[in-house]
């Protein structure tokens, strides 16, 4: 599970030698033109979400797209909660669509060795329902937010085309076309840096370290541990389609989804795209429950927002039973 954590340290140092360039206050604000309301700019922002999860995965979705609408918002002035937690909710929910849009997909459906075509036409249904439910759901909890409590002007940094911008793009690119893009992208993030000339002092800020680590340690550990004990393999045996994927949402809440993936694993699940439902999806309900919530946060607070925990599992208790059960749904048609 290793180039997962090296992709995101990669991606983390791209982000923070973009933000150095203003490109995603520049994106927000190009955003913040378009001439819609505050549901409109809503709409436009979990499908922009949703799309870039799908294509790339979701921890580039949340690293990229939470500084984009967060500047969206301050831009025009808008409540940024919606925004904020939109970014990271929208990122887990549209992460069924195809194998790269999510390590546990490929953790999952590796004894199955289906291409991309094939993964996709089997979860495609339940993938929009996933997503087209989870958006559905923070539109109504938001439904009265509007104009930010203050008003003071945000300022537009000026946008340069420099390093930061650069390095996006090939790590966009890298990500599309390789089957193992994180080494190349980890070198494109350390390059972006030492010609931005980017603070150590703002990458030790961006990048934290001790939390990759731990998890990493963790993902291992219980990796490590599935391969002798298949207590949580053998459990999904006995379980339906509609009992796996709530099991595998907890599961991913109490361990991460990663070693949770591992866990479940260590041969062929049963009900494998149940099992990703939950792996998916779950990590809603709590930070614990994905690397790219940890992400999340770590962006967030950067960018000076002010991302709650408790906040997160509210809304998770609402989006997630709603999306799980559309997705399953949609699975069984």
């Amino acid at each position: 599970m290793w180039p997962a954590f090296v992709l995101v340290a990669g991606l983390l140092l791209v982000g923070v030698a973009a933000e150095k360039d203003g490109v995603f206050a520049a994106a927000g604000a190009l955003l913040a033109r378009l001439p819609l309301g505050m549901r409109g700019l809503l709409a436009v922002s979990f499908a922009l979400v949703t799309v870039v999860t799908a294509v790339l995965n979701l921890d580039t979705s949340v690293f990229f797209l939470t500084p984009v609408l967060l500047h969206l918002a301050r831009e025009r002035r808008l409540d940024e909660r919606p925004f904020l937690y939109g970014a990271v909710f929208m990122s887990n929910a549209g992460s069924l669509f195809l194998p790269g849009s999510n390590l546990t997909n490929l953790i999952v459906l590796a004894h199955e060795h289906v291409t991309g075509a094939t993964f996709f036409a089997r979860t495609w249904g339940a993938a929009l329902a996933a997503a087209a439910a989870t958006g559905l759901v923070l539109l109504a909890v938001f439904r009265h937010a509007g104009a930010a409590a203050g008003g003071a002007d945000h300022v537009r940094p000026a946008l340069r085309l420099g390093a930061g911008a650069a390095a996006i793009a090939a790590a966009t690119v890298l990500v599309l076309v390789l089957r193992s893009p994180a080494l190349p992208v980890l070198a494109v993030g350390v390059a972006a840096g030492l010609v931005g000339r980017t603070p150590r002092a703002r990458v030790l800020a961006a990048v934290d370290v001790r939390a990759l680590g731990g998890l990493f340690v963790l993902a291992v550990l219980l990796g490590g541990v599935g391969r002798w004990w298949h207590g949580p393999a053998r459990l999904l045996t006995h379980l339906g389609r509609w009992t796996t994927a709530p099991v595998a949402a907890l599961a991913a809440v109490a361990v991460n989804n990663l070693p949770a993936s591992v866990l479940f694993t260590p041969s062929a699940p049963p009900h494998a795209r149940a099992l990703l439902i939950g792996l998916n999806l779950g990590p809603n309900l709590a930070v614990t429950g994905s690397l790219s919530a940890v992400l999340w946060l770590r962006v967030a607070r950067s960018l000076g927002a002010r991302p709650s925990v408790r906040t997160y599992s509210l809304l998770g208790l609402a989006a997630v039973p709603a999306s799980v059960a559309a997705a399953l749904a949609a699975l069984a048609l």
